[in-house]
């Protein structure tokens, strides 16, 4: 496994020669790489891996199930930790942690976290954000800042994009992405490309797609991600207002949502995400793991797992939020709403490491019905 870290200078160098030409019209990038950003990265990640699914969205529709049980246990400040695309900016938004870690074997999870940090530099606005990332030909209009998330999403549903409009904004993606110093190749700079591409094709219906199961009728679309509520009733997507908007914004502007490649239980990555927590004299607020813990019982390595979280710097207060998906073919939990294919669990991770220690996880059932908070 190489640690290795390349040098200020380096990374200087090949983020410079990576930034692209800017569209007419706009302010270019600044052409000095964030060697700060791109050294931490390095020095966080692994080598990438392989998972079957393209994790563009998140396909838990009850994502937003969490927040009451993490508002009652007191779960603010300090450091999130998550995994996958841009649900864990709703959970960012209602922590409001002084720095985020999104740790994912995939590279294309980096790329991805990449593209959406140029966006919100370049976006002030919801409508804005949205309108760069489904490639909108024509900008945001300025009533829409503070207007309901409805009427944004029905406004980028009547706006058309265009192949100038789109490769417009790829330019200036790639720009800013570039400035960030992190080197990547010709294919990566085109799977930016193809990531938002997606995106555009399919506006606001995409959904999680796998490579080798068939798509599930429960799997949300982006729209309706976006308009999903929390368990008491009230919209709380990070879209759902300017103010949970701009808590995302303002860590993202300051590279303080940092995308990491490595494996939960690999040697290296979650091991160095909690050293630099400590070293930033924090706790872990909320630990995001979906059902990645599902992957690493089947293939023997929970265990490593479960030894390297019990050192991450925790406290009384630090939970772990997880995804159960029963989808009509397994049997659903007590959480489980009508209608939903997923259920998110909270669980205090002193309670997750106690659990473990007595020998309890002996299958993925165990894990989300152990030691759960009440929703």
């Amino acid at each position: 496994m190489n640690r290795s870290v390349l040098s200020p200078t380096t990374l200087a160098l090949v983020g410079a020669l990576l930034i692209p030409s800017t569209a007419c019209g706009q302010q270019p990038a600044p052409r000095t790489a964030d060697t700060s950003f791109a050294a931490l990265v390095a020095r966080l990640s692994e080598p990438g891996g392989y998972f079957d699914t393209d994790n563009l969205l998140s396909n838990e529709r009850s994502y937003l199930h969490a927040l009451r049980a993490m508002r009652r246990h007191g779960v603010t400040g300090g450091a999130y930790l998550g995994v996958g695309p841009d649900q864990n900016f709703s959970y960012i938004a209602h922590v409001r942690p002084q720095v985020a870690f999104i740790l994912d074997i995939r590279r294309d999870n980096m790329l991805q976290h990449l593209m959406f940090r140029a966006m919100f530099e370049e976006a002030n606005t919801r409508a804005e954000w949205l309108a760069l990332l489904f490639g909108r030909a024509k900008p945001a209009p300025a009533s829409l800042a503070g207007a309901p998330l409805e009427s944004i999403i029905a406004w980028i549903d009547s706006t058309p994009s265009t192949p100038a409009a789109v490769a417009a904004i790829q330019r200036r993606v790639q720009a800013r992405v570039a400035r960030y110093g992190i080197p990547f190749d010709s294919v990566e700079e085109h799977t930016i490309e193809r990531i938002h591409a997606e995106f555009v094709a399919a506006g606001m219906d995409i959904k999680f797609t796998t490579h080798r199961r068939g798509p599930r009728p429960y799997y949300p679309s982006y729209r309706d991600l976006l308009l999903e509520r929390d368990l008491d009733g009230q919209p709380a997507s990070f879209m759902a207002t300017e103010e949970l908007f701009n808590v995302v914004r303002q860590l993202q502007r300051r590279g303080l949502v940092v995308p990491v490649v490595g494996n939960f239980a690999g040697d290296h990555a979650l091991a160095a995400i909690g050293d630099e927590i400590r070293r930033r004299g924090l706790k872990i607020s909320a630990f995001y793991t979906s059902n990645v813990e599902q992957y690493l019982l089947r293939d023997g390595s929970f265990d490593r797992y479960a030894a390297t979280v019990a050192k991450l710097p925790h406290d009384a207060r630090t939970v772990m939020i997880r995804s159960y998906f029963s989808g009509g073919f397994r049997p659903s939990l007590p959480q489980t709403l009508p209608g939903y294919g997923s259920t998110q669990l909270v669980q205090p991770l002193a309670s997750f490491v106690a659990e473990h220690a007595r020998g309890a996880y002996a299958s993925y059932a165990d894990v989300v019905s152990l030691g759960i908070l009440p929703p």
